[in-house]
């Protein structure tokens, strides 16, 4: 039996534990615990009762120290699409209540918005969706915020970690917009914003530290604000507990092109072995793997600046060291250019012309520049350069782990996990380019070659906990990856809830991924309907939001019904669509107005009946 939330006593980082070592124990392993467990409970009633019936003398304590003792309550809101934002609170609020502070965790959706005036403490951690926008799941309480009901806030005391990526323009745009809008209701900063590009670790841990010693002030406690607790892991004695700041090495079992010859797209199939790692993981959850550079792509870049590969380089603040070859392929990356990044590289030119560009601040001129072009295109752009190897290595920021939508149920496939990568390939500026991950594993890996890996949970994507519920899935390409693991698990556990999905993709001859598969459950019921699309095989294009309006009146009945709304992949164009579609359905089968349509799409959000997965 797996461990749920739902079905005991244990909050969601326990459960992830015992469902990796119960399977590990034998018989006389869970008798002795079973036993442990009834001595210890006894022991402690015990001890508990006997010191009730102790005479000891009642200490006086002053009212000054009562009330350093007394510690301000903390609420810890995220906002998160990824999970990452999750994590990170998740660990923050573990690190508090081992310093007993009381400590609320919420994400934005569960929270009562109008109850933040009687909040003591806040912390919000929120990621940024790529136009700026609020992640899902913190969308009703931004607009509460923003709103005229918004209380004034004046006892509050807040700070916001902010989560990004600085290749976007509006960087961490939700965690600035928080902070502004807490001040400006009269909240009080405890301690400056901090805004984390993808390698958040160590800011998130400075911003932590920097809070902590802060709240521990109004206990007159430690300036350095240094936890007991240090940094949280998860460990199960006797085994290696792999994570993200600890990834599992991989096997790569299997690897399949599941495109059709002649198709202009190559999707792999990625299976590996999961064998020894206690890694545990859910439909709707992610794998993060940690890519390398090209190596070709590293030789042009050292040759072009005439460094000596085998140099010694510091890669961190800890003092490790790699040699200049390593370091580029494996800790920095070099792919993609940002605008922080160029306002960093500028100091290390005499070159006017890239002097020029930054200092104008034309956002669209830089945004033109930076729009496909890498370190390599740099360096041969705006040179000579007055810089050492390490002086370059100082300024990139780490290689971002690619997060990939899990495509298989654990119950289905014991010590496994499944992947659907599309592989990115395409030439600007007169050279072909190509993912780092993506072409790492379809050019530069071969069946039993390892990657470095880690589960990613993502609880804002999940099945829902009745299995009589209906699920409508929409995905196109590889976003219809989580539905594969979603049927897979519902499979295995005989669920007999209906289910819809809508796929699209270029040509059904070539690009039909999974097909079988999607038949086999046709055939057998787990899939109870299907929508297909393709993009290119008419000569009027047809996506997944036009055969949603097809069936709209079928597809507004299960919403009514009560059905679950899923929807994986690109969040710029088919997210955008297929929302804007779903809403219209919504208004027009609904009879109801824009606003109330709008309504009824954000009380479906808040109850988690409409969940999405965009990148």
């Amino acid at each position: 039996m797996q461990f749920q939330v739902i079905n005991s006593p244990f909050n969601q980082e326990q459960v992830d534990l015992l469902n990796r070592l119960v399977p590990t124990l034998t018989e006389n392993q869970k008798s002795w615990l079973s036993g442990y467990l009834a001595i210890s409970q006894s022991a402690t009633v015990s001890e508990a009762a006997a010191t009730t019936e102790q005479e000891a003398p009642v200490a006086v304590v002053s009212s000054e120290n009562t009330a350093k003792k007394e510690k301000r309550e903390v609420t810890v809101l995220y906002g998160t699409d990824t999970g990452n934002s999750q994590n990170l609170a998740e660990e923050f609020t573990q690190k508090l209540e081992q310093e007993k502070f009381k400590v609320t965790l919420s994400s934005m959706d569960d929270f009562k918005p109008k109850s933040i005036k009687s909040v003591q403490d806040l912390l919000i951690v929120t990621s940024t969706d790529g136009d700026g926008d609020p992640p899902d799941n913190a969308l009703s309480f931004y607009e509460f915020l923003y709103s005229k009901r918004a209380p004034k806030l004046g006892g509050v005391r807040f700070s916001v970690l902010a989560l990004g990526d600085s290749s976007y323009e509006f960087y961490c745009q939700t965690g600035k917009d928080f902070d502004a809008r807490l001040e400006e209701l009269g909240g009080e900063r405890i301690h400056p914003r901090v805004d984390c590009d993808l390698d958040f670790e160590e800011p998130a841990e400075e911003w932590f530290e920097g809070v902590f010693a802060k709240l521990n002030e109004n206990n007159g406690e430690s300036e350095q604000g240094q936890s007991s607790a240090g940094t949280v892991t998860e460990t199960i004695e006797g085994q290696v507990t792999y994570s993200r700041s600890n990834p599992f090495r991989a096997e790569i079992l299997e690897s399949l092109n599941l495109n059709g010859r002649g198709s202009n797209k190559e999707t792999r199939h990625l299976e590996l072995d999961l064998e020894g790692s206690n890694l545990y993981y859910q439909p709707g959850d992610s794998l993060g793997i940690f890519p390398e550079n090209d190596p070709e792509l590293v030789n042009e870049l050292i040759e072009e600046m005439d460094w000596n590969p085998d140099e010694s380089v510091q890669v961190n603040k800890q003092g490790d060291i790699l040699s200049l070859r390593e370091a580029l392929t494996s800790n920095f990356e070099i792919t993609t250019l940002t605008k922080p990044f160029l306002e960093k590289a500028v100091a290390l030119t005499a070159n006017n012309s890239f002097k020029k560009l930054i200092d104008s601040d034309n956002r669209e001129e830089i945004n033109a520049y930076l729009d496909g072009r890498d370190l390599l295109d740099l360096v041969r752009d705006y040179g000579p350069w007055e810089a050492t190897a390490q002086d370059f290595v100082n300024i990139l920021r780490k290689i971002p782990v690619r997060l990939y939508s899990i495509a298989s149920s654990l119950k289905a496939n014991p010590d496994e996990v499944h992947l659907t990568i599309g592989t990115v390939r395409y030439q600007a500026h007169g050279r072909d380019r190509k993912g780092v991950c993506s072409g790492q594993c379809a050019e530069r890996t071969e069946i039993g070659d390892k990657l470095s890996v880690f589960v990613q949970r993502n609880d804002s994507f999940r099945l829902p906990e009745n299995p009589d519920t209906p699920v409508i899935m929409i995905g196109a390409g590889t976003g219809v990856a989580p539905y594969r693991s979603f049927l897979e698990e519902r499979e295995e556990l005989d669920i007999q809830g209906k289910s819809w999905l809508f796929f699209g993709d270029q040509h059904f001859v070539t690009d039909f991924l999974y097909q079988t598969e999607w038949q086999k459950w046709l055939d057998d019921g787990v899939l109870t309907k299907m929508d297909v699309a393709f993009s290119r095989d008419t000569a009027e294009k047809v996506y997944v939001q036009h055969k949603m309006k097809e069936k709209g009146k079928e597809l507004y009945q299960w919403l009514v019904e009560g059905a679950h709304v899923y929807v994986c992949g690109d969040e710029k164009l088919m997210a955008k669509d297929v929302q804007s579609t779903l809403l219209e359905i919504i208004e027009t089968e609904g009879g109801l107005s824009p606003e109330e349509a709008e309504e009824y799409l954000t009380e479906m959000r808040k109850q988690k009946r409409y969940q999405r997965d965009v990148y």
